[in-house]
């Protein structure tokens, strides 16, 4: 079928998902958020799509904004990823709170676009918060409203899908039963656990920065060392975002003394006393995906170079394309690359779910 679905996506950031829906073969029509900065960088990137800045607790007025942004065209799907704060449980079969906003923002958004499916995507904690009963009700919900609604038996595993990073995410996702639509299977892992991808066949193309901070803008010095470089590369020229921090001569010697895989712990004593917790002074392994990418970038270092990574090579070890460039300060940057679902684990979702709609629309 040559049939592009329509989709919107919820609670946007810088556009990890859409980026993966993009590339699975949705059209996207609009990212909602209410950061600036991430919403400057999704307007950058996701082309055709509109940007907008909504408070999706103002649910009425925000889904008014989206109707006039869209021009009537129809939603297929909904996509979101709304942040798990607060999370309290009412019991029953009903997550209308007022502490559960976010999730209401989805229902509602749901609920009056009817679309064919919709995608929820969370931390793993929220498979098991209050002992099950909130991933029960979230699912009591949508089904209440005429959805088959699936739910990853256990988080999936980014680096299963091509991401040369072990972060872990559950995911909901509903199809319309009216439509004739049944439940959704989730994707099967694309790689075995010595498939991996590690993260120097993930950067290691990526210039030093041993004798320079870099700049935002910068060309490549080598050509691509692996199948991961190659594709990430595929639609790029330049390299954006590859700027490297100023570090003082005493954070260079600490990180120095970190065996690669190694962190805190195989420090001598005495050394490093600044920051002694579980990530703390954490070295990737060349070989290995790295640890979850998170919004600070403090903790964690380059496997060879005595330096944190770039926005640039965690965006990568997230799996966004080269050609996806962030805006902002760096500090928002490493923000919208550490709150974003990995695009290539999207996608690996994304195209299950194209496979389904397009069956259901072949009944």
């Amino acid at each position: 079928m040559n049939k592009k679905y329509n989709v919107i996506d919820l609670f946007s950031g810088a556009g990890g998902l859409s980026q993966g829906f993009v590339q699975s073969g949705y059209n996207v029509l609009a990212g909602i958020d209410f950061d600036d900065a991430a919403l400057k960088t999704y307007a950058h990137n996701i082309k055709g799509a509109k940007a907008l800045k909504e408070d999706l607790f103002n649910e009425k007025e925000a889904i008014k904004d989206i109707e006039d942004a869209i021009s009537g065209k129809g939603v297929d799907v909904i996509i979101a990823g709304p942040p798990c704060q607060g999370f309290s449980l009412t019991g029953g079969r009903d997550i209308n709170d007022s502490r559960n906003k976010l999730y209401v923002a989805v229902v509602h958004a749901v609920n009056h676009f009817k679309p064919k499916a919709f995608l929820i995507e969370n931390v793993p904690g929220m498979a098991t918060l209050y002992k099950g009963a909130v991933k029960q009700q979230i699912i009591n919900t949508f089904e209440d409203m005429g959805y088959a609604v699936s739910v990853t038996d256990r988080p999936l595993l980014a680096a299963d899908y091509g991401v040369p990073q072990f972060r872990k995410r559950m995911f909901f996702v509903g199809f319309l039963k009216d439509l004739g639509y049944d439940y959704f299977e989730f994707p099967k892992p694309y790689l075995e656990s010595d498939q991996y991808i590690g993260t120097a066949a993930a950067i290691s193309d990526l210039p030093s920065l041993v004798d320079e901070l870099g700049e935002n803008i910068m060309h490549y010095s080598c050509n691509p060392k692996s199948d991961y470089q190659k594709l990430m590369r595929k639609n790029a020229n330049v390299i954006y975002n590859h700027v490297g921090t100023n570090h003082t001569e005493e954070v260079k010697w600490v990180i120095s003394q970190v065996p690669e895989g190694g962190n805190h712990k195989d420090l001598p004593p005495g050394v490093g006393e600044s920051r002694k917790f579980n990530e703390a002074w954490t070295r990737y392994h060349s070989e290995k995906p790295s640890k979850t990418i998170d919004t600070g970038h403090r903790n964690h270092f380059h496997y060879k170079w005595n330096r944190v990574p770039t926005v640039r090579e965690n965006a990568r070890l997230q799996s966004f394309p080269d050609d996806f460039e962030f805006l902002g300060t760096k500090t928002q940057q490493n923000k919208q690359v550490g709150n974003a679902v990995p695009p290539l684990l999207a996608q690996a979702i994304g195209k299950k779910m194209l496979n389904h709609l397009e069956k259901g629309d072949d009944k």
